[in-house]
């Protein structure tokens, strides 16, 4: 970092790499698959305006940074500096990349914690910042990968790339037994979690692909599996995700709230349901008929789907994050064979409960970057799978 001498502290440059990426890392569970970022425009040894990748599908931290620092009352012509702790994307993604909105921002020079680490994308972030005329610097000790992000680098493991299947976020609610059924005497015997938890699944909803469920699910508790959203519950332009039924022999009924047209302020997509190859043909022009997208899967046998097909096959669709609400069955299944990379667990102030418990599951299960905290009078926990 000698160049970084003329105008900057390599000292002062660190502390603040270190401060973004602690920052950065507290929106884990929300930007997951991608990483935690952070950044911030300089003038001179000022930090004028910090911004952080905040949400799936959301803003990044350069532009938010960009952003703040055009309200402040520094004017751009003396910005100088941006420090990211990750390289700016130069890819169109879900957003635009990052590495034109630098550009056109008139910043002399960046200086960036880590590079991609996606072979792929690895170094053409900086490539381009350089043919700009930006100086480019890359100082790795304040803010490393492993550190801010984790679980970015097991998303581009060479194997996950090899067979990719998009990222995977169990989440359920359960009784203090651990229970996904409570008593038959509470919530109508479907409902555990409060309000504020429940405003928490539809935005989660809101940010991934698809959600995918069980036919078990659809019948002993005929989900909408949509979104509805209070307008200010989400910075992002709101949408619905498609959903994704396993169903093997097409017991999902033509009448069921899934396919009812989604009300004001709602928002859902397709449904999918997958089912053993040729299913019966009555039941699929009965479920066609009410708008249903019938799929044949490979099956393990008569009576389960092929876990592995259908993750290769969400894949296929282009899904990178999807939400998996289901119960016990799947949900253990999907978790003891690898397929679940993140979990969300509502505890709600309920005893006893119906049904299977995944409470040892979790006492044994290997969990990383765990965070706990409220909703409401309802317990959270957050992790990732080691």
């Amino acid at each position: 970092m000698n160049r970084l001498t003329e105008t900057l502290d390599p000292a002062l440059a660190r502390h603040i790499l270190r401060e973004l990426g602690e920052e950065a890392r507290e929106h884990r569970f929300e930007v997951a698959p991608n990483p935690c970022v952070g950044a911030a425009v300089l003038s001179g040894s000022s930090v004028v305006a910090r911004g952080f990748h905040r949400a799936w599908g959301g803003p990044h931290a350069e532009v938010e940074a960009l952003r703040m620092a055009a309200e402040s009352p520094v004017p751009a012509a003396d910005w100088d500096t941006m420090l990211v702790t990750l390289e700016p994307c130069s890819s169109t993604g879900k957003t635009p990349p990052c590495v034109e909105a630098i550009k056109a921002a008139g910043i002399r020079r960046v200086i960036v914690a880590a590079q991609d680490p996606d072979p792929r994308h690895r170094g053409a972030g900086l490539d381009a910042l350089r043919q700009a005329g930006i100086e480019v610097l890359v100082d790795p000790v304040a803010a490393p990968l492993e550190v801010v992000s984790p679980h970015f680098l097991a998303w581009n493991d060479y194997e996950r790339r090899r067979r990719p299947r998009p990222w995977t976020i169990a989440k359920w609610a359960q009784t203090l037994s651990g229970h996904l059924s409570p008593p038959e005497d509470v919530g109508d015997g479907r409902r555990i979690s409060g309000a504020a938890s429940l405003q928490e699944v539809h935005l989660l909803r809101s940010r991934v692909d698809a959600v995918v469920t069980g036919v078990g699910t659809v019948l002993h508790d005929d989900p909408r599996l949509t979104v509805r959203l209070r307008t200010e519950a989400s910075a992002a332009p709101i949408s619905g995700p498609e959903r994704v039924v396993l169903d093997s022999w097409l017991r999902t009924p033509p009448e069921a709230r899934l396919f009812e047209a989604p009300g004001e302020g709602e928002f859902g997509g397709p449904v999918h349901i997958m089912a053993h190859p040729g299913p019966d043909p009555i039941r699929r022009r009965a479920l066609e008929g009410v708008g249903a997208r019938v799929h044949g899967g490979r099956g393990m046998d008569r009576h389960t789907l092929d876990l592995r097909d259908l993750w290769t096959w969400l894949s296929d669709r282009g899904f990178e994050r999807v939400m998996l609400e289901a119960g016990p069955t799947l949900l253990r299944n999907a978790l003891e064979e690898g397929f679940v990379d993140q979990v969300r667990v509502y505890t709600g102030n309920v005893r006893g409960g119906e049904g299977e418990s995944l409470a040892s599951w979790l006492e044994a299960s290997k969990l990383t970057e765990r965070l706990h905290r409220e909703a409401g009078a309802d317990g959270v926990l957050e992790a990732f799978l080691g």
